[in-house]
């Protein structure tokens, strides 16, 4: 071999080895998205599956272009500064924030990161926007009026126990939306003609207590609200209804999937859909101020026909004719 052509290969093993990092270092970083939520992962894949989802119709997925920093509360509203805190010093791109417990963390942590969240009551009223067509500040998101389906989900439990006149409701004292959950109760209550006994719940013990006391005080159902603290123990929830032999509404599907009764509320799947969406948008430029908050009107009504027979609660006909999905 020549003296040049060695030269020649040096050279060009020398080119080759360096390439790698060259090219590396000329490719954009992955934006990272703060994800900060309630619950768990472990009980929230069906909603992460919609957020994934929305991200994806904007051309956004996680490990190919964006990368997701997850938090999770769980069920510890006292978490969500800290967490909140956290993403920001990741420096993220976007924070998406699934609870208004977790939308005001987030917004007092930041005013210039945008922010998409999911609110179960009116978030001009609990001040994360100024108005819901022009938002205005940091932050725009979904909503969803949580105390107008607490009242329908008292009228659709008296439906289904037609002889009822006492029903429990829980409530997670530590919630921002505690005030609002418990604001149209009276109202229900005259119309229904029942009498609904508050039972406040933030712990697991709290949770033991507060069936125990309904039992006693001879409750014939409850409604459970739609809080993350719940939502973390949904399995628990439903095995605490069945062992009392309490017919108990819940707030989404996820809650009869899991053993509950019957649900009625909003899709959270598809609002974590469309909170995907914005933050998909959010990341190709548009601004949270520009972008009018999603009202989630899809609501749907599921029942469990197995922890029916196990309750021995008969489905009357006019709900099984409205039902959305009936799980065996």
């Amino acid at each position: 071999m020549t003296l040049a052509r060695r030269h020649f290969i040096k050279l060009f093993g020398g080119a080759t080895a360096a390439w790698p990092l060259t090219a590396r270092a000329q490719q954009p970083s992955m934006p990272v998205i703060g994800f900060l939520a309630g619950p768990t992962a472990g009980v929230s894949r069906s909603l992460l599956a919609g957020f994934r989802q929305g991200l994806r119709q904007t051309g956004y997925v996680e490990g190919q272009n964006i990368h997701i920093a997850f938090r999770w509360a769980e069920g510890r509203y006292d978490r969500f500064p800290k967490l909140a805190a956290e993403l920001v010093g990741l420096k993220v791109a976007a924070i998406a924030a699934f609870s208004p417990a977790a939308a005001l963390a987030a917004i007092s942590a930041t005013k210039a990161i945008p922010i998409v969240f999911i609110s179960s009551a009116d978030p001009v009223n609990l001040g994360l926007v100024a108005s819901l067509n022009r938002p205005g500040g940091n932050a725009t998101g979904v909503a969803f009026l949580l105390s107008e389906l607490v009242g329908k989900q008292f009228e659709l439990l008296r439906e289904l126990l037609p002889k009822a006149r006492v029903t429990g409701l829980l409530v997670n004292p530590t919630s921002p939306t505690a005030e609002i959950q418990l604001r149209d109760v009276p109202t229900a209550a005259r119309a229904l003609g029942l009498q609904i006994l508050v039972q406040h719940a933030g712990s697991d013990r709290d949770l033991d207590t507060a069936f125990a006391t309904l039992v006693q005080q001879r409750a014939e159902g409850l409604v459970v609200p739609s809080d993350p603290f719940f939502f973390g123990r949904r399995e628990h929830l439903a095995e605490l209804a069945t062992h009392h032999a309490l017919p108990a509404m819940y707030p989404d599907r996820e809650y009869v999937a899991d053993g509950g009764l019957i649900s009625y509320g909003t899709s959270l799947t598809e609002a974590y859909r469309q909170a995907g969406v914005y933050i998909g948008r959010i990341l190709k430029g548009d601004k949270p101020a520009d972008l009018p908050i999603q009202q989630a009107v899809k609501t749907e009504l599921i029942i469990n026909l197995r922890t029916a027979k196990a309750l021995g609660v008969e489905m009357p006909l006019s709900l099984l004719m409205r039902v959305n999905e009936a799980i065996e």
